[in-house]
């Protein structure tokens, strides 16, 4: 699939962005590009631009934007370190940041959001939040299928498939990132390393970059899809609150305010 998508034939990859357009109804008037003819090859396409506007920030200082275009999956606290879904297909922090007992007890108590990008969506991934790259974790991992479906018939899911996560720190706390590659899903890029994967790899890699300044703004493009998939955020702070709205299967756009931390005022 990773060759398929990069062919630059005229007419395959021509056949290949008209076919996908009508088959999922993509609304290519957002795109900073929207004739289909003008992407080199399909991957190009998939992974296109907004125009400029199209996904204004509903940010401020105590704000959480959404990272992407996609629908809820569930959002909520976690029990401890178990992230507790509401048909019962739980995992740990520890599985899902590979093994990393420092970063799950961190994160233990805080808050989720899972988000479930379709084919149809924008597939970048941008900043919740205002922060510091800590560090990005790559875990192997199966490539099962993300969609709905899937996600409720095998158990913790997530925390099996490859994926890579992304620790900053906030004005708002500890913050962790998590891509989550799928079937077909066998290439993810971040904007400070480019392409993490592939090539696909055996072991749990760890990147700190402590001696290196990265500082992403909200609403900021972090990493990208190469092909659809899921995104995962967590949050260490207590206090976050996730907007009333946030259930399962409700809609989100990228920049769209999807929770926050209440003023001590």
């Amino acid at each position: 699939m990773l060759r398929a998508t990069r062919i630059r034939f005229m007419p395959w990859k021509d056949w290949q962005i008209r076919w996908f357009i009508r088959r999922y109804g993509v609304d290519v008037s957002i795109a900073a590009e929207p004739a289909p003819a003008s992407y080199p090859d399909f991957n190009t396409f998939f992974t296109r631009a907004l125009a400029p506007g199209a996904r204004p920030l509903e940010g401020g200082p105590r704000t959480i934007v959404s990272p992407a275009d996609g629908t809820v999956a569930e959002a909520g606290s976690m029990h401890g370190r178990q992230v507790v879904r509401a048909k019962s297909r739980d995992y740990t922090l520890e599985a899902l940041f590979g093994g990393d007992e420092s970063a799950a007890a961190e994160f233990e108590g805080g808050r989720f959001a899972t988000i479930y990008l379709s084919p149809r969506d924008y597939h970048r991934v941008h900043m919740p939040l205002t922060g510091r790259l800590r560090s990005m974790v790559y875990v192997p991992g199966e490539l099962f299928s993300v969609n709905p479906v899937t996600v409720e018939a095998i158990d913790g899911l997530f925390a099996r498939n490859e994926r890579i996560v992304s620790f900053f720190d906030t004005d708002l706390g500890p913050l962790a990132v998590t891509l989550v590659g799928a079937v077909f899903v066998g290439c993810i890029e971040q904007v400070w390393r480019g392409v993490v994967t592939p090539p696909r790899r055996r072991e749990v890699v760890v990147e700190r970059y402590d001696d290196t300044e990265i500082v992403l703004e909200q609403g900021h493009e972090m990493g990208r899809f190469n092909m659809g998939s899921t995104v995962i955020l967590m949050l260490a702070n207590h206090a976050a609150e996730w907007a009333p709205w946030m259930a399962p299967g409700a809609p989100v756009r990228m920049g769209q305010h999807i929770g926050g931390v209440p003023s001590d005022d």
